[in-house]
Formats: C-alpha cells, structure tokens, sequence
C-alpha cells in the first residue's frame, strides 16, 4: 500500500503545504458546494499516508490567511495539525493497533483526510494494557472514552475546573470505575468540605470528628511547634529548645528497655505521655532560681495544657491511648486489610482551621514514609480535593510544611508507589510542583484566563491548542491530555447516579428562603455543633 493508494470512503481536506517536525501546516480544500469540505475543528482528528503507515493527528489551529468573500476561490484557509501517532500497514494492506509517535514523516503535498467511524473507533479503541471507560469521546459519541489505570496512577494526574463545571462528579466517577476493577486498592481522599462521604457508599472508611485519630506522638517536631504556636513558631526560640530536650525523656520513659530508648529522637515516631512531658517540664523549671529564666518554661506548658483541655484538638491531644498503636492507625488510613473499604475519607471540614495545614502535611507525609518503607507493595493513591487550599503558590511560611510534603510526593512518589490525584478549580494558585508533576490532566469548564495561561503552560504545545474549548465545555465535559489517555481527547463523562453523586450542589436559595421553618431550636443545635459539644 504506498502514499498515493486510499479508500474510496476517504475524503481528502487538503494538502500539505509545511513540515517541522510533528507539526504539519495543511492548504484545506474548498468544497464543489460550496460549504466547508473538512468541517474540521479544533481538536478534530484527521489522518495521512506514507507507504507502510497511516498517520494521524489532531487539528490545533485553523485560520484564513486570505480573508475575501466568504466562499469565494480566492481564499485561502488554513489548519496547523500535531501528529501524534499512527497505524503500520503490513505488506498484504493489513492495518495494525494505533501507536504514538511517527516512524515516518508524511511528505510535502500529500493529501490530508478525515477520519471515519472506523479510524476512530481503532485510534480510540479498548488498549490491551488495564484501563477503565470513562465516558464517550466528544468526536464520536458511539466510542468508549478510555484512561489508561496504570499510566494515569503511576505518574500523577489533575482535574482542573471551575465550580459547577461537574468535577467533583468527574473525582468520583473515575475513582469508582477503577476501584470496580481493583476493589483492593489503597485510595485516601482529602476531602475539605465533606462532600464525598455518601458518594461511595460502604466503600469508604469515614474519619471524622469520632473517628480521626491523629495522636500528637505521630508529628515530627517541626509539626508539633506548629499546631502549638501557630505558622509563626520559632525554632530558634528558648520553648522550641525545651520541647527538644523534653520530648525524648518523655518518650524514653515509657520504654522498658533503655538501650532501645537510647537511639530515639525528638522526631522518632513513638508513644509518649504528655503528663511525663509535663512533668519533666516542671523538674526543670522547679530548679531555676531566677523567675524570669522559667517564663519560657511556664508559656510552654501553658500551651500545652491548654491544647489537651481544647474539645476541637480531641483526635490529636484527648482520649488517645499512649499505647503503641501506630499500626492500626495506619492500617485505618491505608486500607489495611482492606475489608472491601479500599478507600477512608478524611473529612477536614472538622479539622480546626489553625492546625489544616499540619494535618494534611501528616498524612502526606505519612502516606510518601508508608509507600517508601514497604518497597512498592501497597501503592496508595492519595486525592487532594481543593488542594489549591493548602498548596497555594503564594510564598507564605503557613503552606511550606504542607507543600514540601505534597512536592515530595509529586517529585519522588512514582518510584515508591505514592501517587497524587490533585481537584482544584485554581489552577493559577496552585503550587507549581504540583501541576507540572501530574502527567495527565483533565481540564473541565474554565474561563478565568489566568487558569487558562497556567494550564497551557503545563500542557504540550501540540495539545494547548484544545484549551480554546475550555470557556465553551458542557458540565461533566473535558479535554484529557497526557499519558493516562492514548492520545489528546474531549470527553464527555458519565452521568453518575443520584445516590453516588457528591454533595457539592449550590444551595438553593429561593426554595430555603421560601420554607421559613428555622426557630431557636434550631439555632441552639447549631451552637452546639459549632462547639463541639
């Protein structure tokens, strides 16, 4: 089969006038009646020859350089097309499966064609390797969308979009269409607003206000300064240089063995009383003479009575056993055994306010520690769901303990097994880390153009052009790009069922105003709440 043999069912869009590298500038071809013969857009997929392969690309730009009467001879439109893979042809005309990148450059003047039903059905055809269908593609709504499970997983992967555009019902779908086929994996879901606690049924392990168990002896000592003394802690400070030294004792003392003790650290993840640091606290201060020399002895204990006696700290400073059970909160968080729960979901939205940024940077820190220590054997997905909350790009001291342990995870995860699904509807504001570590990302609906900008920056510019879509895309549409999707697609996703969906709806207005039920009762059970109580 050589460049100049196709079928008869192909028709031609025009021809080749420009080659540089993968990227192809085409002369499209006026139609005899006078309507456009490609009707080509952006992102559509079209194809070419050489002699032993069928190359296909997608269209990433479309202009008209001489602009005249529209439809007239003497115009000239234009279309910039990106290859990006292609079928080899066997020598009795056979087509293989589609395969990325070229093995041969088209030639100038060749002809262009649009693709059929039968070229995208190959181009986007079920992969031989594990993957899950998603939805249907934009071009073709007869054809399965599909995503790669361990391409998308092993090297990260973003869904971006603005409120309402259905990215929460995107989160879902996609993580209950994988767990369908692997119900052992290891997924922990951030989830700030508690909106996804009924999405996925008995699937999902709840950690919540009565649930969460972060005990204080898990934080490392630059955590631990933080929850006490807020982002503007000191470690330079004479408290800073107590809890160093008392935070070790307090720990030797409940080892039976000293030599054991002896190898523990102020980071060392181990049990410890906080009455014993509390009273080595007060040894100390007990032998100072001079009362100022004690202020920072009694501001730090100070500090420390007053987190334990505080009800919103109670999963991390109250009713927490010092015997060692690190296991089992780690088995809780982890999956582990699974118990047809694959995956716990941390509601933040308990989480006080001044201690978020410390307890997502625990369990990054935890989930990046656990997939490193067990060599590969329990990979964990770890979805940040507005992780432009805790990961913003602005330099503020607050955010840099949590980014450092989301970067680390972006940056070296892969290797160990940790993987990062990062939900924001800011693009802009995320850290940059994060973003251009995710391999595949899924843009849904956005219009802020600086969203857009970060976006192109983070995409290939063979696909930047499928981002003109962005403003115009329908709620539970995106453009998928990276190496989770065979090849750069618009999708539309799945309806989900009412019973799966998250609860991320805007509140009605019109229809709460015009009840009126609410009395004083019901305020009180709100103050209440807001209490903790």
């Amino acid at each position: 089969m050589d460049g100049s043999q196709h079928s008869t069912t192909d028709v031609v869009a025009g021809r080749i006038v420009a080659i540089a590298g993968a990227e192809v500038t085409v002369q499209l071809q006026a139609a005899a009646s006078g309507d456009s013969a490609t009707a080509l857009q952006i992102g559509t997929l079209i194809k070419t020859r050489t002699s032993d392969s069928v190359i296909f690309g997608v269209v990433r730009s479309l202009t008209i350089t001489a602009p005249g009467v529209s439809g007239s001879d003497s115009e000239i439109q234009m279309a910039e097309i990106s290859m990006i893979g292609e079928t080899r042809v066997s020598e009795d005309g056979k087509l293989g499966a589609f395969q990325r990148g070229m093995s041969r450059s088209p030639s100038l003047d060749q002809s262009i064609f649009t693709t059929t039903s039968a070229d995208l059905a190959r181009v986007y055809a079920a992969p031989s390797v594990p993957s899950v269908n998603v939805g249907v593609i934009h071009q073709d709504t007869t054809l399965p969308a599909h995503v790669l499970t361990d391409e998308l997983l092993g090297k990260h992967f973003g869904i971006l979009g603005t409120t309402g555009s259905g990215k929460s019902c995107t989160v879902v779908l996609m993580l209950r269409a994988i767990l369908e086929k692997h119900p052992n994996a290891h997924m922990v879901m951030l989830d700030p607003h508690n909106e996804y606690a009924t999405a996925f049924g008995d699937r999902a392990e709840l950690l919540g206000a009565d649930t969460l168990e972060l005990p204080y002896w898990l934080l490392n000592f630059d955590e631990l300064m933080e929850v006490l003394f807020g982002a503007q802690a000191d470690e330079g400070s004479p408290e800073a240089a107590i809890l160093a030294d008392m935070i070790p004792q307090a720990k030797r003392d409940q080892i039976k063995d000293p030599g054991k003790g002896a190898h523990f650290t102020v980071d060392t993840p181990v049990p410890y009383k906080f009455t014993d640091l509390i009273r080595h606290i007060d040894q100390e201060m007990g032998k100072l003479d001079k009362n100022e020399a004690a202020a920072p002895y009694r501001r730090l204990r100070s500090r420390l009575m007053a987190m334990q006696t505080d009800i919103r700290f109670k999963f991390m400073f109250g009713g927490i056993s010092i015997n060692d059970n690190m296991p089992e909160i780690l088995g809780r968080l982890f999956r582990l055994p699974v118990d047809g729960k694959p995956i716990s979901i941390i509601d933040l939205s308990v989480i006080p306010s001044e201690v978020l940024n410390v307890v997502v940077s625990v369990i990054c820190r935890l989930t990046f520690d656990f997939a490193l220590w067990c060599d590969r054997s329990v990979p964990i997905l770890l979805v940040c769901e507005e992780a432009h909350r805790y990961a913003p790009a602005i330099p503020e001291r607050r955010y840099e303990m949590t980014k450092q342990a989301l970067s680390r995870i972006a940056k070296e995860g892969r290797k160990y097994g940790a993987s990062l699904c990062v939900v924001s509807q800011r693009p802009s504001q995320l850290a940059p880390d994060l973003l251009s570590q995710c391999n595949t990302l899924f843009a849904m609906r956005m219009s802020n153009n600086d969203d857009q900008e970060h976006l192109r920056g983070a995409m290939s510019e063979s696909t930047a052009g499928m981002l003109e879509f962005l403003p115009s895309l329908g709620n539970g549409e995106a453009v998928a790009v990276g190496q989770g999707v065979s090849l750069p697609v618009r999708i539309k996703f799945k309806q989900l069922p009412e019973d799966q969906r998250p609860h991320s709806s805007t509140a009605v207005f019109t229809e709460s105003w015009n009840n009126g039920n609410e009395d004083l009762d019901y305020v009180r059970d709100i103050v209440r709440r807001l209490r903790r109580l």
